[in-house]
């Protein structure tokens, strides 16, 4: 995926609005308007719905994403947020795993020679992107884990929760013997958060 080139001049006002997303409903579409109406009224706060397409958040026009919908459950936006600025902006962790702001040179010098930009829009790129970076957690394990995989996000008040049984008997010598898993997926339209989920347990439970 291609460096993103987008940014905001307002980057101390990120994560205000990213706890607006959190403790608000999604719209059905993530327009000018709405920013108006969760308090984002000024023509350069406009600039944050290219950085929400950029980081998976919405689609192309401006539907919000399984991601932007688990990112509203507050006890794992920050690992959300963390896979999501690995995937957008994987071109800085190739030159460095873990960057801080110590690397804002560097990481200044990436943007203004992948984008051919002058110095002052690559520094604000790069401080959109530690100011994001402060809120995420990119340590967390992206793949799901066969001990616990529990993700519920609501959805028109309602939330989707499948129980799937496994019995791994090739393990376990007691007869009748088994373990029922439960396990809680996000309400989203967005098959292919299920497609991993389900392919991560047949690879860790049946496999």
């Amino acid at each position: 995926m291609a460096l993103p080139n987008v940014y905001t001049q307002n980057y101390g006002q990120i994560s205000e609005f990213l706890s607006k997303i959190q403790d608000g409903q999604a719209p059905t579409t993530f327009t000018q308007q709405h920013l108006k109406d969760i308090g984002f009224a000024s023509t350069n706060n406009r600039s944050l719905i290219p950085i929400l397409k950029a980081l998976g958040f919405l689609s192309s026009n401006g539907t919000p994403t399984g991601r932007y919908h688990a990112y509203r459950d507050k006890s794992q936006a920050p690992v959300v947020l963390g896979e999501a600025l690995k995937e957008s902006y994987s071109d800085l962790f190739v030159i460095k795993a873990h960057p801080t702001e110590k690397d804002k040179a560097l990481i200044e010098g990436k943007f203004k020679s992948i984008h051919n930009v002058a110095d002052r829009p690559a520094e604000l790129m790069a401080k959109t992107f530690f100011a994001l970076l402060k809120l995420a957690d990119i340590n967390h394990e992206a793949t799901p884990r066969k001990e616990l995989i529990s993700e519920t996000v609501e959805q028109e008040g309602e939330n989707v929760t499948p129980v799937v049984e496994n019995r791994p008997q090739k393990h376990l010598s007691i007869t009748g013997l088994h373990y029922n898993i439960q396990i809680h997926l996000p309400a989203t339209k967005d098959v292919e958060v299920y497609n991993a989920i389900f392919k991560s347990l047949k690879e860790h439970l049946v496999g």
